[in-house]
């Protein structure tokens, strides 16, 4: 099994490029970010929100580590080690005949499980790909709300300028105190597309990083279960055909129960 703190290495490591970048950049990012600090705050918490997530898919591989490292020493120890979640087909497939690396699977059941497993994780990166969206909408949302606020502010600049006067100077004086809130608004605008889409592409590299420590992680399952596990050959009679066809009934009705239980 490939090991996730590597994953976790190369995803603090860019973190910490950012993180010197957005220091050596300072002045011109927090003068952005005062453009409109509420919104671009939002931003930045929907972007730490989704740090968390991505480093939490990592995590979760760790105690799913442990169980396969104890499951293969024997059963000993399991009844104390909390239930995994991502292998919980596994598990509730094997019962409790944990035998190290003796145990027998129809080739139906092993690919039911393997299923399972992969859409379990797959679960857990859509809500990450939807912090990602999120941040582009919010980069284009604030962009097109700091447009608008212009738009209406140099409408109202023009309809409020009295050409009639005698005196330029009035006028111009005039002009240049009404151009500050069309220029507030492209702050807005200029902003929230900066740190949206900055966001976006930050999240982006880590939910790439979390994802193929998932992959590996799979990958290296579906070799070891292949490799140690009995395959029982599903069209060798009658007999056979409905014990396979009956344990890939169960199989596929406990990992309904499943996802209705985590569901709950």
């Amino acid at each position: 099994m490939s090991n996730p703190k590597h994953t976790l290495f190369w995803m603090t490591l860019f973190l910490g490029v950012v993180l010197v970048v957005s220091a050596l950049i300072h002045a011109p990012l927090a003068t952005a970010f005062m453009a409109n600090w509420v919104f671009n705050l939002l931003i930045v918490c929907v972007l730490l929100i989704g740090i968390v997530l991505c480093y939490r898919q990592v995590f979760v591989l760790f105690p799913e580590l442990r169980w396969i490292s104890q499951f293969r020493t024997g059963h000993a120890g399991l009844s104390v080690l909390q239930e995994p979640r991502l292998l919980k087909p596994l598990a509730r497939q094997l019962g409790d005949d944990y035998k190290r690396d003796q145990f027998s699977l129809s080739t139906l059941s092993l690919r039911t499980v393997l299923d399972g497993i992969h859409s379990r994780m797959d679960e857990q990166r859509e809500i990450t790909r939807y912090f990602i969206s999120l941040l582009v909408f919010l980069g284009l949302l604030g962009t097109f709300w700091g447009l608008l606020g212009t738009i209406n502010a140099v409408g109202g600049v023009i309809a409020g300028l009295d050409m009639g006067q005698g005196d330029f100077g009035a006028v111009f004086a005039e002009l240049q105190a009404g151009l500050l809130t069309p220029l507030e608004g492209m702050g807005t605008a200029f902003s929230s597309s900066l740190l949206g889409l900055g966001g976006s592409l930050i999240l982006g590299f880590l939910d790439i990083q979390a994802g193929q420590a998932q992959n590996r992680f799979y990958d290296g399952l579906e070799e070891w279960l292949t490799g140690v596990t009995n395959l029982v050959d599903t069209v060798a009679g009658p007999a056979q055909e409905g014990e396979a066809a009956m344990d890939n009934l169960r199989a596929e009705n406990q990992r309904l129960k499943d996802q209705l239980a985590d569901r709950d």
